[in-house]
């Protein structure tokens, strides 16, 4: 049987967006307190018996999230030009993350982005 390790990280950020066309029209400017936790699977643990280094995925998600926190995420790349979703900023935080250099010898699975406690989106490629 392999084994499966999935390592959870997770940061916050409050942060103004507003879609550029909703329903055919600008969304008013509005806020949310988001979540982003991204997931990583791995099989085999290292020779410290670690899966992925807590302190180095978790500095590697808070220092993302901060480029958007107490900030207007329609002014931020790529957003300037790209709809600012929830779906758009999952994926943003997927690519940034899934780099060898953060995700070492695990897998990043899946990220989830929450606009508040009630509602998320997941993306995975």
């Amino acid at each position: 049987m392999t084994e499966k390790y999935v390592i959870r990280v997770e940061a916050q950020f409050e942060a103004a967006h507003n879609l550029r066309s909703y329903k055919g029209a600008p969304e008013p400017l509005h806020g949310h307190s988001w979540k982003v936790e991204a997931k990583f699977r791995c099989a085999k643990l290292d020779h410290e018996d670690i899966g992925i280094d807590y302190v180095h995925v978790e500095e590697v998600l808070r220092n993302l999230a901060m480029r958007f926190d107490h900030r207007y995420i329609n002014d931020i790349p790529p957003f300037d030009v790209l709809s600012p979703t929830s779906e758009n900023i999952a994926r943003w935080f997927f690519t940034e993350l899934n780099k060898p250099e953060i995700i070492q010898a695990s897998i990043l699975e899946e990220v989830i982005v929450w606009e508040g406690p009630k509602a998320s989106v997941s993306y995975s490629a």
